[in-house]
């Protein structure tokens, strides 16, 4: 692959990267501030968390299948997390009809409880987490990503 010298980049591209830099070292800072409260507060990790995030949300179950396109992981990294959150108690798995390749997986009510305690102590870590921003950047700040994932989203 070829590249333009460094000298040909432009002053916006230039800007954009720098952009990106800061994003990621947000996303990043926050993720690993978040992994440690999990793990202090719950004993528990950022995947597991989020598997039944996805599964609060879909309180019918989730094909195994969809909650992996859900979540943009693979099927093996969510069956690790349903296996062990299905010896705990916390969520169940199904064969849907009858067909051994399709399972549903479905939080438990000791599941759904034990995730509301979770969630909400998520929600006031991010709030801690991001109360230097203003309400009004907030939501200025969502729009611009929203957008921006718009325009990207779906191509392949």
């Amino acid at each position: 692959m070829v590249s333009a010298p460094l000298s040909a980049i432009s002053k916006d591209s230039k800007e954009r990267l720098r952009l990106w830099i800061r994003m990621l070292r947000a996303s990043r800072t926050i993720e690993a501030e978040l992994r440690e409260r999990l793990r202090q507060g719950f004993d528990t990790t950022l995947p597991r968390f989020d598997v039944m995030a996805a599964l609060y949300r879909a309180p019918e179950g989730m094909l195994m299948s969809g909650l992996s396109s859900f979540l943009l992981v693979s099927n093996g990294n969510v069956t690790g997390i349903v296996d062990r959150l299905v010896s705990e108690g916390l969520v169940t798995r199904a064969r849907r009809n009858g067909d051994r390749r399709t399972s549903m997986v479905k939080l438990t009510d000791a599941g759904r409880a034990q995730f509301e305690a979770m969630a909400a102590a998520h929600e006031g870590w991010i709030g801690e987490l991001l109360g230097g921003v203003s309400e009004d950047d907030t939501k200025r700040l969502a729009s611009m990503l929203k957008s921006f994932r718009s325009n990207w989203e779906g191509r392949e």
